[in-house]
C-alpha cells in the first residue's frame, strides 16, 4: 500500500462506523473513494457528480442548511455527510417531510466520496454498517445506553465473587409430616422467612413466607393442612462453587427470593435476594448507619472522606448516574440529619415546627462527591420574630458543618444562613408567588428554588407551597415562557468548527463543561416540563418519565432526552472517578482526547438530541 493509501486507511479505520470493518473490507472500501477539493463557499456534491454519495470530511468545514440559509449544524474533519445519499440508503421513512438542505463549505476543503451503492452493499454485508446509516442519533444513543445497561450488569461485582461469601448456614429444615401452622411457629420462633422440608432427611420442597400467604391465608386452607399442599416441590438449587451473579439471575428470572445453596447435591445454606443486593448495595445503608451514630462533628468529617472512594467505587462497578447520584444525596442527607440532631441537642427544641430543604441537585437527589450546599428553611407561620435567633443558630451549625465535611459554602449564597431563605411559610408562597405572576429575568435565575425536596422536619409545610405553585404554574404561558428564555442559554457546545466548541482559555483550556452545557440543559427542560404540567416530581428522569405524552414533550422524545441525560452523567462519573483515583479534586470539565471516536460521535448525538428539543421549545414561546 503506498503512503497516500496508507494515510486514507489510517483515517477511514478511525471514523465509526467504518473502525468496526475488517481489513480486508476496509482495504475494499479506499479503493472505492473518491478524493474532491471544493473551494470556500462552494456547494457540495462537488461539480459533476450526480450519483448519490456518501462524502467524509478529511479536511475543512461545511455548514449544513435550512430554509433560508438557517444553521442546522457543522461539520468538520472525520464528520459523514449524508445529505447526498439518504433515499438511496433509506434512511428516513418520511423523506417528504424533510426540509430541503444545502451544504456549504467554510473554508477550502477535502473530501472523500462513496457511491451510495457501495456502501448500501456493504452494509448487506457487515450488520454494523448498515445499522449504523439506518439510525438517527436518537437511535444510536439509544443502543449505546443498551450497551451500557448490559455493561453495568456484566462488570458487577457478584460476577466474581462466589455465592459461599453469601450464603447462610445451617440450613432450617421441617419435617414434611408437620403442619402450616408448626412451620409457621417455627419460622416465626427462629425469625426465618423459609424453611426447607425434608423427607427421611433429604430435601423434597420448600416453604416461605410467601407460601403461606398466597397458598393457605389466601386460599382459606385451614392451618392443620400437611405442609406439603403449599410447598414448592420442583425446588431450584445453585452449587456452592457458582458466583453470586448466578445466584441473582436465577431468582430473578425465576422470581423467587430463597435459593438453597448445595455442596455435592447436599443442601448445606441458604442465599436471599436481599443477601446479595446488600452487597452491590453497600454504600447509602451502610454509611447512613455509621453516620446515624456519629457523636461528634470529628466522627463527621473523618466519614465525610470517605465519599469520593465511594464515588470510585460506584463508577467501576457500572454504576449508572442516576444510581451514583441518588447515593450520594442520600448519604449528604444523613450528614444533614445529623448535623440537625446535634443542633437541637446544644440549642434545644426548635420554638414552633420548620422543615431543613434541600434545593438544586440534592433535591433531585443528583448529588455527587462533596457538592456546593443549596438549602433553605420553611417554618411554621406562627413564628414570632424572635423565634429567628434559634433557626439562624441551627442554619450556622448545619450549613458550617456539612461545610467542615467537604460540602462548601453555596457561591450564590443559597443557604439557609441567608435570612431571604430562612422564612415562614407566607413568604416562600409569596416568593413563589411573584416569581410566577410577574415573571422577571433576575428572579427567575432562582429557578433552583423549583427544585425543593424536605430532608428534616414537617414536609406539610412545603407540601402545601408547592401544591399552590405547580396550580399556579400548570398551563401559565407566560411564565413557561419566560422560564423557557432563561433556560435556553445555556446550549450545547455542537456543531462548530473543529467538533465541539471548547473552552479557549483559563484552566480548563480545550475542554467540555458536561454539567453546565450538556446536562444542566436537560435538568432545565425537565423542570420546564414538570411545571407546565403540574408534576410534583423533582428528580430529572422522574420529571421526563412523568411529562412523557403530554403536552409538553412525545414519549418518543422524552426517551431520547433520558438517554442523553443517562450518557452524559455515565461520561461525568467516570471523568470524575478517574480525577479522584489521580488525587485531584472532581470538576465537570472533560477534555475530547479523553474519549474515543465513538464515544465522540455518541457525544454529538447527545448534544443533538439536547438541541432539537430546546429548538423545540424556543418555537412555542
Amino acid at each position: 500500500m503506498d503512503t497516500e493509501l496508507s494515510e486514507i486507511y489510517s483515517f477511514i479505520q478511525s471514523i465509526p462506523p467504518f473502525d468496526s470493518l475488517p481489513k480486508t473490507a476496509l482495504g475494499r472500501l479506499i479503493k472505492e473513494l473518491t478524493i474532491h477539493y471544493v473551494r470556500k463557499d462552494e456547494y457540495l456534491p462537488p461539480k459533476g457528480m450526480t450519483e448519490p454519495c456518501l462524502y467524509i470530511v478529511r479536511k475543512g468545514a461545511l455548514s449544513c442548511l435550512v430554509n433560508d440559509n438557517e444553521l442546522v449544524s457543522r461539520l468538520s474533519e472525520g464528520d459523514l455527510c449524508t445529505e447526498f445519499c439518504k433515499q438511496a440508503l433509506q434512511l428516513s421513512t418520511n423523506l417528504e417531510k424533510l426540509p430541503s438542505r444545502q451544504v456549504k463549505t467554510d473554508e477550502d476543503c477535502l473530501v472523500y466520496s462513496l457511491d451510495a451503492k457501495i456502501l448500501h452493499d456493504l452494509g448487506e454485508s457487515y450488520p454494523s454498517i448498515s445499522d449504523y446509516f439506518s439510525n438517527n442519533s436518537a437511535e444510536r444513543l439509544k443502543q449505546r445506553m443498551s450497551k451500557a445497561n448490559e455493561e453495568a450488569i456484566i462488570s458487577s461485582s457478584l460476577m466474581n465473587t462466589p455465592v459461599s461469601n453469601f450464603y447462610h448456614s445451617p440450613v432450617i429444615g421441617i419435617n414434611i409430616t408437620h403442619t402450616i401452622q408448626e412451620a409457621a411457629i417455627q419460622m416465626t420462633e427462629q425469625g426465618f422467612s423459609c424453611l426447607v422440608v425434608l423427607n427421611n432427611k433429604q430435601c423434597v420442597g420448600i416453604i416461605t413466607d410467601k407460601d403461606i400467604r398466597r397458598r393457605c391465608v389466601a386460599e382459606g386452607l385451614p392451618i392443620t393442612t400437611n405442609i406439603c399442599e403449599i410447598m414448592t416441590k420442583e425446588m431450584s438449587t445453585i452449587d456452592i462453587k457458582d458466583n453470586a451473579y448466578d445466584a441473582l439471575m436465577t431468582m430473578t428470572a425465576k422470581r423467587i427470593h430463597h435459593l438453597p445453596v448445595t455442596k455435592q447435591g447436599e443442601v448445606v445454606g441458604m442465599v436471599t435476594v436481599t443477601d446479595l443486593m446488600n452487597n452491590e448495595g453497600h454504600n447509602a445503608v451502610n454509611f447512613s448507619s455509621i453516620i446515624h451514630k456519629a457523636k461528634s462533628l470529628v466522627e463527621l468529617k473523618e466519614i465525610s472522606g470517605l465519599l469520593p472512594k465511594l464515588q470510585i467505587r460506584l463508577a467501576k462497578l457500572g454504576a449508572s448516574a442516576d444510581h451514583i447520584g441518588k447515593s450520594i444525596s442520600a448519604i449528604t442527607m444523613a450528614f444533614t440529619k445529623r448535623l440537625i440532631e446535634m443542633a437541637e441537642e446544644k440549642y434545644g427544641q426548635s420554638p414552633v415546627p420548620y422543615a431543613w430543604l434541600a434545593a438544586g441537585s440534592q433535591a433531585r437527589q443528583e448529588q455527587l462527591a462533596h457538592s456546593d450546599q443549596d438549602n433553605a428553611i420553611i417554618i411554621c407561620d406562627s413564628m414570632k420574630p424572635y423565634d429567628d435567633a434559634w433557626f439562624e443558630s441551627l442554619a450556622h451549625f448545619v450549613c458550617d458543618g456539612l461545610a467542615d465535611c467537604g460540602f462548601i459554602y453555596c457561591p450564590g449564597n443559597i443557604m439557609a444562613t441567608n435570612p431571604k431563605w430562612r422564612q415562614p411559610a407566607k413568604v416562600w408562597q409569596q416568593y413563589f408567588d411573584d416569581w410566577v405572576d410577574t415573571p422577571k429575568p433576575k428572579a427567575l435565575l432562582n429557578s433552583v428554588f423549583f427544585d425543593l425536596d424536605t430532608i428534616c422536619g414537617d414536609a406539610n409545610l412545603l407540601d402545601k407551597v408547592r401544591e399552590k405553585l405547580l396550580r399556579k404554574t400548570q398551563n401559565n404561558s407566560l411564565f413557561i415562557a419566560h422560564l423557557s428564555k432563561n433556560a435556553l442559554g445555556l446550549r450545547p457546545p455542537l456543531g462548530f468548527f473543529r467538533d465541539f466548541v471548547l473552552k479557549q482559555n483559563g484552566k480548563h483550556k480545550a475542554t467540555l463543561d458536561l454539567k453546565h452545557n450538556g446536562i444542566a440543559p436537560i435538568v432545565d427542560l425537565a423542570r420546564i416540563y414538570a411545571l407546565s404540567q403540574g408534576i410534583s416530581a423533582v428528580n430529572t428522569i422522574e420529571r421526563i418519565k412523568q411529562a412523557a405524552g403530554t403536552a409538553a414533550i412525545t414519549k418518543s422524545s422524552a426517551d431520547n432526552l433520558i438517554d442523553a441525560y443517562e450518557f452524559l452523567g455515565m461520561l461525568r462519573v467516570k471523568h470524575q472517578a478517574n480525577k479522584l483515583m489521580k488525587g485531584l479534586d472532581a470538576d465537570n470539565y472533560l477534555s475530547p482526547k479523553e474519549l474515543s471516536k465513538l464515544e465522540r460521535e455518541h457525544l454529538k448525538d447527545a448534544f443533538k438530541v439536547i438541541k432539537t428539543l430546546q429548538d423545540s421549545r424556543q418555537a412555542t414561546y
